[in-house]
Order: C-alpha cells, then structure tokens, then sequence
C-alpha cells in the first residue's frame, strides 16, 4: 500500500470508533482505493488506513465528510518516509499554551493593547518585526523579577514533553525557534529537552527592560533558514522534517518541510499546509509518523 489516511482523536476524550475508521475506510474505497487493514496505534485514539491510490483533495475531502461533524484530525500521505529526522517547533501557542509577550503584558496591565496586536500579527494582518518592536516598546521598564513570574508561569501544551522526548528516542534532532524570546525559549528547551532554541532577546538597562529589541529580529525568514541551516548540518533533505506552528510567520517553514503541521492554528497558517491538528493535543504530531502508544517516552 503506498499512501496512509491516519486518524487522530484528542486523548483526552479518545472518541475515535471503530464504526468513525469504517466510515472513513469506506469512503476511500468509494473513491476507487484499495485498501489496507486498519491498524490501530492507540485503541480510541488514532489508527492507520493504509490504501493504494493517488493522493487528492477529492479523497481528503470525501474522508472528511463521511466523519460529519465528529472531532477527529486527519492526514493523507505516503507510507514512505513518514518519520522524520528534524523536529523544529514554533514556541508561543504551540508548545506552550499562551502568548509569552502577552502574558508579560499582564505584569504593567497592558494585556488589553497588545494581546489584540499580537493576535493580528500572528494571523498576517500585521508585520510581524514592527509589530514586536511596538509591543515591546510599551513594556520599557519591566524588572527582570516580573519576566522570571512570567516565565515560571508558563504551562506547555499536552503532549509537548512527550514529542520531543519520543523523536529524541529515535534519533531525531529537535529545535525551538520562536519569534518570542530567549527568555522563555531557554526555560522550555529545558522542560521538554530540545537539543537547542534560537528566538530574540530583550535590549536590558540596568535590570530593565530598554523597550528595545536586540538586532537583528528573528522572523518567518528566520525560522526558515534555521530548518535549512538544520537540514545542512545534519545532512538532511526537508523531507525528512517535521516543522510546527500555529501562526502566520510559520508558514514558510511549514510549507518547506515534508511534514509542516499546523496545530490549532490560526486560518493563514491553517490555509498553508494540508497537515492540520485542529482537535488533538502534540502527540498527534507522533501518530501522523506512524508511531504507537507503545512507542511513547515522557
């Protein structure tokens, strides 16, 4: 069998049937595949469809409507080459669950003026180096007490530990790149045990934020060539990566990497790639490179 349908379902609430995989199967077979056995890689929560077929928007699309409204996540793709070699993971809204600027905001009680800014720049709306340098401006003269509250407080996302820490197992090389701050980035390498993190960095005055950002500013350009900084390092094609991220200045790194997922993402991002995770938490990230349950390490 050459391609794969892979179904997913959040965990937590692991609403993945059989009778939901039937529906799907059968609709492919009803767009002419010939398929495979079903092979569950976690009972309820994600399988596999293995089916020989070309691949096409028409059987993404009749698979999507034999699910009706049910909240499952699925993916299309070949069989070959599906595990990854490079993981590269966005920050903000990924593996973590908030904004990291928008949470320092809280601390001057400026979340009101720049978290709707944040929101338009990550869907496109804005540019996004202009966009940073602004809103930082407005946080001239946070102590580095309040940046340490903020950094403590910060929750990552079901599942971000056991990505990084299951690739690892295989071999994988894994790197955090944000359009956020080191600040944060270091601390989440750290909790999820990525081999590195690039982001931007704070301008400090004497123990204070300047308003300043640190030239030159990390941006979708930027996450870009850290994967193809990555790829020559490691002596790897973009094929063999996976990238993630929820915004609009992921989008180039999604669409370069033979696995570009959008997580929760917002509709620019969304609209990029055809590897979407709208329902489950970042291990669906390990079941659409086929692994098992079994396979997990946190």
């Amino acid at each position: 069998m050459e391609q794969v349908l892979t179904l997913i379902a959040n965990p937590a609430t692991a609403d993945l049937s059989a009778e939901l995989a039937d529906a799907a199967a059968k609709a492919l077979s009803n767009q002419g595949a010939t398929l495979g056995e079903t092979d569950w890689l976690a009972p309820g929560v994600a399988c596999d469809v293995p089916f020989a077929a070309p691949i096409s928007e028409d059987r993404h699309q009749a698979v999507r409507a034999a699910l009706s409204e049910a909240p499952i996540d699925l993916a299309i793709q070949p069989r070959e080459g599906r595990r990854k070699a490079l993981l590269i993971a966005d920050m903000d809204s990924t593996i973590v669950t908030s904004e990291t600027l928008d949470d320092l905001a809280d601390a001057v009680g400026l979340r009101e003026r720049i978290a709707p800014i944040t929101a338009r720049t990550m869907a496109g709306e804005l540019d996004f180096a202009q966009s940073l340098r602004e809103r930082v401006a407005m946080l001239a003269g946070l102590p580095l007490t309040a940046l340490e509250a903020a950094r403590d407080a910060v929750e990552l996302t079901p599942g971000a530990r056991t990505l990084v820490q299951t690739m690892k197992a295989q071999g994988t090389y894994t790197a955090l790149v944000s359009g956020g701050f080191t600040h944060f980035t270091g601390y989440v390498r750290e909790r999820c045990g990525f081999d590195e993190d690039q982001a931007n960095r704070f301008e400090w005055v004497d123990g204070q934020l300047s308003g300043a950002v640190v030239e030159p500013i990390l941006d979708r350009d930027a996450k870009l060539e850290m994967l193809e900084r990555l790829c020559r390092e490691k002596a790897l094609a973009p094929a063999a990566a996976c990238t993630v991220g929820d915004g609009a200045n992921d989008i180039a790194m999604l669409q370069a990497a033979g696995l570009g997922v959008a997580f929760h993402g917002k509709p620019a991002a969304r609209a990029a790639t055809p590897f979407r995770v709208d329902h489950g938490d970042l291990t669906a990230l390990l079941y659409l490179q086929g692994y098992r349950h079994a396979d997990f390490v946190t």
